[in-house]
């Protein structure tokens, strides 16, 4: 014995068979909904149509959803202002899409001695996104790079 939910959301308890049978002449499939309940509940229902529905509801939400990804610039303890200018001005369009950004500063050979000029240049771009921007994890020195990281200030397109 089931209990059967039919497609105009009537209720019926019957046995296994006669459900089955039903399903056929309706051209529509039985399925198990809550087989733990006592007796076990079915549903007729075109099977098919429901998993299209479910797959088309997931793809919607999966739609409507923004994936933060983290975009990286790269910057020299002395970085040119033409160059820290068009770097920053992708910052800019990144932080607007919604990304995050994190500014490394890449330090060669001897370059470490100026890890004061990496700290000021991390800090000036900090400075000039903080209407768009702000800082997630502050600049730290970890090996031969510097880096910082920031967030949007507010949400993807704003």
């Amino acid at each position: 014995m089931v209990r059967v939910i039919k497609p105009d959301n009537e209720h019926a308890i019957l046995p296994v068979g006669e459900a089955l049978d039903m399903a056929f002449n309706l051209n529509l499939d039985l399925v198990e909904v809550a087989p733990n309940a006592d007796p076990p509940v079915c549903k007729i229902m075109d099977h098919g149509k429901y998993l299209f529905e479910k797959k088309k509801k997931e793809k919607e939400a999966k739609k409507k959803q923004h994936v933060i990804v983290l975009k990286e610039l790269r910057f020299r303890p002395q970085t040119d202002d033409h160059d820290y200018n068009f770097k920053k001005r992708h910052a800019e369009s990144f932080l607007k899409e919604g990304n995050k950004v994190k500014a490394t500063v890449q330090f060669k050979g001897r370059d470490i001695i100026y890890s004061d000029q990496g700290k000021k240049l991390l800090d000036r771009l900090a400075e000039d996104l903080e209407d768009i921007g702000k800082i997630e994890t502050p600049a730290k020195l970890e090996g031969k790079r510097m880096s910082m990281v920031l967030t949007p200030a507010k949400g993807p397109g704003s």
